[in-house]
């Protein structure tokens, strides 16, 4: 199953997301996940909002390299029962009747206040599936053109607001092995003005393999591990969506 198709918008934005424009259109859900939604079940449905913007520290020229601009991440309340302090995109599950469009830039709004007008949308990735959970969703790819304000609108589900050069998260200085209790190894990042919030999970998959897809990873230490802190472990309960990406106990590579 490849992705969507994205709408005819590539002649309208910058030229450092022309890759990722492709990439839209022909990366397949095997490139993203080890996980498909299986035909005879039914998932619960969710989408996620993968917002690209410009960066006023890039480079004057698009065609330099380093001039990638950023992703905005959201950081779960630390106080939550599953999954606290993870480092995610704004999504959540689809109301009735909504496309993944629709529920990604509402629940954008509902966390973060992201206007759903600053967004041009011009992709989706496939839908990823979350076995544990039996939650399917989709990744859907925007420009934030018309860059207003965000701020943390729900604070009983985010903790901090990150912007994130896309050239730190390929700085080989910055990836990092995580490595949850249960022995699940996967991919993850360092973010953060400090470098000190790890970037995990379901969503560090989708980030590394997209960027894997497009030859803007470099080489990086995959002995560099790094273990969990507290509260990221604080009420997850036994059995959830630890390693969505990848069968529990092996290692997710790019």
């Amino acid at each position: 199953m490849s992705a969507t198709p994205p709408p005819d918008a590539s002649g309208s934005l910058p030229g450092w997301l022309a890759p990722v424009v492709e990439a839209a259109s022909t990366i397949t859900v095997h490139q993203l996940t080890r996980f498909m939604p299986p035909e005879d079940v039914e998932p619960r449905r969710g989408a996620v909002l993968m917002v690209f913007a410009d960066r006023d520290a890039d480079p004057s020229s698009p065609d330099d390299l380093a001039h990638r601009g950023e992703l905005l991440l959201t950081e779960r309340n630390h106080h939550m029962r599953s999954h606290p302090g993870q480092v995610s995109f704004p999504g959540g599950s689809l109301d009735a009747g909504e496309t993944p469009v629709e529920g990604a830039l509402r629940e954008a709004y509902e966390e973060i206040g992201l206007q759903p007008a600053e967004i041009e949308v011009f992709g989706e990735l496939p839908e990823l599936w979350l076995p544990p959970s039996n939650f399917a969703v989709t990744p859907v790819l925007g420009y934030w053109r018309d860059r207003g304000e965000v701020r943390i609108a729900s604070p009983d589900e985010v903790h901090e607001i990150h912007h994130v050069a896309i050239a730190d998260l390929l700085d080989p200085d910055n990836r990092i092995t995580v490595r949850h209790p249960s022995g699940w190894l996967g991919p993850g990042f360092l973010i953060g003005p400090d470098r000190d919030v790890i970037l995990w999970g379901f969503t560090a998959g989708i980030v590394a393999r997209l960027f894997s897809h497009l030859g803007w990873a470099d080489d990086w230490d995959r002995a560099r591990v790094r273990d969990l802190p507290d509260h990221m472990l604080q009420g997850v309960p036994r059995g959830t969506d630890l390693a969505p990406n990848t069968p529990q106990n092996t290692r997710l590579e790019e």
